[in-house]
């Protein structure tokens, strides 16, 4: 049974670690409690102390401000006098008045999925209002305890306040690194530690209340750390290059009907290009799309195929899987549904089929999964639409149209994808198994990932460190929300994690997490087209008024971005191009003054200068949307029209090449950002900027989020 320890003896448990207390005696009766008031000095607190005296503020059994012997001898008598006979054996604890206008919490927990974690927050009368927290997995290394506090929210609390210092940010890191490290007390694995409050005085956190609570005793002593080391695998397991990069591949189930999975599956797989062999079963062995089928796989000329692409039955796949190990299969993708996502007999059948498949040396994609591209091997094998164009982002989710989502908005941009694959139920390959294979993949810069429950944690962190290490990943959780935690249990049966520990684990390990699906799928273009950003300082370089204001009020907003001062070099230098009225701030407005040269020259200046660490570009295309008019206007190309649209339309190109030029040679990041992306996605600037493996952003806003990530990403590789 977990017992909560008393405030003495949690006290005594973690005196060792090093956190600051307030010093203080327990006494067992009242003449005992007035003899460590005058050690201790007024005015003093008196709290009941008890084996089993947990919340006492509840129960009134704390006495502030004593300024006497009198008033500790009444408080101790009158505290002693309240037990009642489930406190256990019971004293009463003298403690100094710790003074400070701030109050902190903070603490360990463990978490069902990931184990334990520490948490600090703003603490006093404002914890529940605020919620202002900040989570890690345990243990914490000064650096992650440091970038803890400055998670917070309420940052002004940290500062001076009332006169009073502000507060010593390094000590409070050390004691959550001290949390992180307490792990078994007494032989028994720690469930709980708070520590509340920590009140700040003279800009130092001391603890005056502490609660630990310990769980069933263990025969050994645990690890502090529940972050497992020797889980990632020396390479990835070989039969991922069956399921992504097969020299064969069989569909079994194929149909002749255009809307069945068995016919779409296979015509997608040869509408690819797919350059492998491609064969198919079906029960009539019918002519499918060209393709002569077979009855049964055992049909077929063994190691032919190294993937079999399931859409039979769910009853038939059993056999399907042992005739496929027969023939030499190494990977088999499910798209056959009515498994786990079902009912408990669907679950039955699913964690047999799982059984069989290890038997059998079968890697198991699925059930009740969308399909496997990768366009290393030209490979489309799912029953949706589209075939992204090549590239260097890999996908997975545990949802299939998360998965269609992606790619679709990679057709549309022409920022090309890797590999993609729908985990289905993800019966026995999950998100962190295909991550850990991303990780180690050479055709993937980077991961972009949908999750909504994880049930391996320690297995999911392990993935989430092996790819960070070397790649950024972007990661968008459903279930965030109570609301959304119950629509991800009645879609793929998983149960989202507590949200504020896996948004800790985020930004822990260096993961970009999405604020929804349009901000995940620009950060990865953003880190897929872009060199890597190496600091905050933003400049804003701009045609249009308004959207360079817009542009200014979102940097200024994000925590992570800085909208810089132009250095007096940069703008004296841009002065000489542009007449007087430009805006002669950030952002760099040119108020209309370009001439044919100016936007790449001021992108050029303001890219190669060293305070400048990335560039947001506004204003590209503006001409060439009015070149469009003038175009369908009816006098095109008479009264001189042909040569301004003409003269437009090659400056909106040459604005695009500009901003990929000058972000390659001076290695700076330069995010090009317009409406017209998505109004008039043909304009010749944003096309232009296609062409040449750019990513267009359809608004300031997006460019300005998804640079966040960019940075945030800088700063953890800095602190490593």
């Amino acid at each position: 049974m977990p017992r909560t320890l008393s405030e003495a003896e949690s006290k005594a448990a973690l005196a060792a670690t090093g956190i600051p207390f307030a010093p203080e005696e327990l006494a067992a009766d009242p003449d005992a409690a007035v003899r460590a008031a005058d050690r201790i000095g007024y005015p003093v607190v008196v709290k009941l102390c008890g084996e089993n005296v947990a919340h006492k503020s509840e129960r009134g059994l704390v006495v502030v401000g004593l300024a006497d012997a009198s008033g500790v001898r009444t408080a101790a008598e009158d505290l002693l006098g309240r037990t009642v006979p489930e406190d256990g054996a019971t004293g009463v604890l003298v403690a100094p008045v710790v003074r400070g206008h701030r109050e902190f919490i903070a603490g360990v927990h463990v978490d069902p999925t990931f184990g334990p974690t520490v948490v600090v927050g703003v603490g006093g009368v404002l914890t529940e209002a605020l919620a202002d927290v900040s989570v890690r997995l345990a243990p914490v290394e000064p650096p992650e305890a440091a970038a803890m506090l400055d998670d917070l929210r309420s940052q002004a609390l940290l500062g001076p306040v009332r006169g009073e210092p502000a507060v010593d940010r390094a000590a409070l890191a050390d004691v959550l690194v001290a949390l992180g490290t307490v792990s078994v007390v007494d032989d028994r694995p720690v469930s709980s530690i708070d520590l509340n409050p920590l009140i700040i005085t003279d800009g130092r956190p001391v603890a005056v209340d502490a609660l630990v609570v310990v769980g069933e005793a263990t025969p050994e002593r645990g690890a502090a750390s529940p972050l497992p080391t020797g889980r990632i695998p020396a390479g990835p397991d070989p039969r991922f290059a069956s399921l992504f990069d097969p020299a064969g591949v069989v569909v079994a189930g194929a149909s002749t009907h255009p809307g069945k999975f068995g016919f779409v599956s296979l015509h997608n797989i040869l509408a690819s290009g797919y350059a492998g062999r491609v064969q198919a079963t079906n029960r009539d062995a019918a002519t499918v799309l060209g393709v002569s089928t077979v009855r049964s796989l055992l049909d077929l000329e063994p190691g032919s195929a190294d993937l079999v692409f399931v859409c039979t039955p769910a009853s038939t796949v059993p056999d399907v899987l042992r005739e496929a190990a027969g023939i030499g299969v190494r990977a088999a993708f499910l798209a056959s549904a009515g498994y786990g996502e079902a009912d408990e007999s669907g679950r039955v059948a699913q964690d047999e089929l799982v059984r069989l498949a290890d038997e059998l040396g079968i890697l198991l994609v699925g059930p009740n999964g969308q399909g496997v591209v990768s366009t290393p091997s030209a490979l489309c094998a799912q029953i949706v639409a589209p075939y992204p164009p090549a590239g260097p982002i890999s996908v997975v989710s545990q949802s299939g149209n998360l998965v269609s989502a992606f790619l679709n908005w990679s057709c549309r941009s022409g920022v090309g994808v890797a590999r993609a694959l729908s985990a289905g139920n993800a019966a026995a390959v999950g998100v962190a198994d295909v991550l850990r294979y991303y990780a180690a993949d050479d055709a993937t810069d980077v991961a972009l990932a949908y999750v909504e429950g994880i049930a391996d944690g320690p297995g999911f962190v392990d993935a989430v460190r092996a790819v960070t290490a070397s790649k950024p990943l972007v990661l968008l959780k459903g279930g965030s929300t109570d609301a959304g935690a119950r629509a991800a249990a009645s879609h793929t049966g998983s149960l989202a994690t507590d949200d504020a520990t896996f948004d800790g684990l985020c930004r822990q390990f260096g993961v970009s997490r999405a604020s929804g699906a349009e901000e995940a799928f620009d950060t990865a273009a953003a880190f897929a087209t872009q060199p890597p950003a190496q600091g905050p300082g933003v400049a804003v370089v701009t045609t249009v008024g308004g959207w360079g204001v817009l542009a200014a009020d979102a940097i200024t907003r994000h925590r992570d971005l800085h909208l810089l001062d132009l250095p007096p070099d940069l703008l004296a230098a841009v002065d000489e191009l542009l007449p007087p009225r430009w805006s002669r701030n950030n952002p760099i407005d040119l108020a209309g003054g370009e001439t044919r040269d100016t936007v790449p020259t001021v992108l050029d200046l303001v890219a190669g200068h060293a305070d400048v660490d990335a560039v947001v570009f506004l204003g590209i295309g503006i001409q060439s949307n009015q070149a469009r008019l003038l175009r369908e206007g009816g006098h095109h190309p008479g009264e001189g029209i042909g040569r301004i649209v003409e003269y437009h339309e090659r400056q909106d190109r040459r604005y695009a090449e500009a901003a990929v030029e000058v972000a390659r040679r001076h290695h700076t990041p330069v995010l090009v950002a317009t409406e017209l992306a998505v109004a008039f996605p043909d304009n010749p600037g944003p096309a232009r900027l296609r062409e040449l493996g750019g990513y267009c952003f359809p608004s300031a806003e997006r460019a300005v989020a998804a640079l966040g990530h960019m940075v945030r990403r800088w700063r953890h590789l800095d602190r490593r």
